[in-house]
Parts: C-alpha cells; structure tokens; sequence
C-alpha cells in the first residue's frame, strides 16, 4: 500500500526569502515524475523547479520553487 509521500513546496522570493507554498502528500509516481519534470502548477500558478532535499528530521521532501512569468 502506498501511504505517499509528504512534498513541501517552497517559493524563492525576488527578495531571496523563502514562502511556504503548501505541503500536501504525494503518491510515488508524482515523487518518481520528478526526475523528469523542471516545472509544477500550483493553484494555477507555474514554478520551475530549482532543487529538492530530502529532510530525514521530519521524513519530507522539500522543493524549492521560483514562479515563472509570463510576460
């Protein structure tokens, strides 16, 4: 049974800061499309994917996001 995987995405200000986006659970494919992706939609929204980090503290994974415009 595959009880998932919990993803916490982070969005890198033009400032620098970080912003807690969301943190929801992920199913193994969504985790495996990672090694073939570069960008997520979030609310709508599109992120390019910068780096992830597997934090072993908290059993989570971590994204970090910037947005991506569209001019």
């Amino acid at each position: 049974m595959d009880n998932g995987i919990d993803v916490v995405l982070y969005q890198k200000l033009e400032t620098g800061e970080l912003f807690l986006l969301e943190e929801r659970t992920w199913n193994t494919n969504m985790v495996a499309a990672l090694e073939h992706i570069n960008y997520l939609i979030v609310d709508g929204q599109e992120y390019e994917t910068l780096e992830g980090r597997l934090n072993v503290d908290t059993n989570k994974l971590e994204l970090l996001l910037v947005s991506v415009r569209h001019d």
